[in-house]
């Protein structure tokens, strides 16, 4: 073990018992120091050892929750099948984890969501959306290196930010209506690459631009 491997194993247990114990008081109090106290004294610890594990406050706590979802989320997918399963079933599979890690608190997420969206927050937003979708395509078996890692984390960037908030509208029976929206949604980012790839293939049949100019010189001579 590395040192201070031990120490942070330490620190980050004490996060999770704040945060589980705070979870539950975010949908009357909100995402405040003086809820993250509560799930403090809730987790049998003083009030200050709430600051001393979240010292950047609520929003620290907020992205510790997503990061800590991330780690659910890749665990369970690691326990399947995967390569048994299309990549799209495997996404959505993964989209799926992701958000059962969160859904017990639906209230406390859509608060989260509400600290995340102030424009002071909004590197970290973009930086926990990021880390997600980087997590689902690694897991998923992505290896790309090229133009292709950042597309992909940006078109499913959108299929799981739009599926997050249908997710917390969303009153059916197992979440059903959820999950035929991000079926919808991945059926509409597979297409993406399918249509560049037929591009691809009828710009390359074309004469490219330099033999089109001789071919024009040629024609003047």
């Amino acid at each position: 073990m590395q040192p201070g491997t031990e120490r942070d194993e330490a620190l980050d247990a004490r996060r999770r018992a704040i945060l589980a114990a705070a979870l539950p008081h975010v949908p009357f109090d909100g995402w405040s120091p003086a809820t993250l106290a509560a799930g403090a004294r809730d987790a049998g610890l003083d009030d200050g050892e709430a600051l001393r594990a979240f010292p950047g406050g609520p929003a620290e706590a907020i992205a510790f929750w997503s990061t800590d979802a991330d780690r659910a989320m890749v665990a369970a997918l690691e326990a399947m099948d995967l390569g048994a399963m299309r990549t799209r079933d495997r996404i959505a599979a993964a989209i799926r984890q992701r958000l059962a890690a969160v859904a017990p608190h639906r209230e406390a997420l859509r608060r989260a969501l509400g600290v995340l969206a102030m424009p002071h927050n909004a590197p970290r937003a973009a930086d926990l959306t990021w880390r997600t979708v980087d997590a689902i395509w690694r897991v998923a078996g992505d290896r790309s290196t090229d133009w292709n890692f950042y597309s992909k984390r940006g078109l499913l960037a959108g299929v799981y930010g739009a599926t997050l908030l249908r997710f917390l509208e969303d009153r059916s029976e197992g979440s059903a209506e959820s999950w035929a929206f991000l079926d919808r949604r991945i059926e509409d980012v597979m297409r993406v690459p399918r249509a560049l790839s037929s591009l691809r293939d009828r710009l390359s049949c074309l004469p490219g631009p330099l033999s089109l100019l001789r071919g024009r010189q040629a024609g003047r001579r």
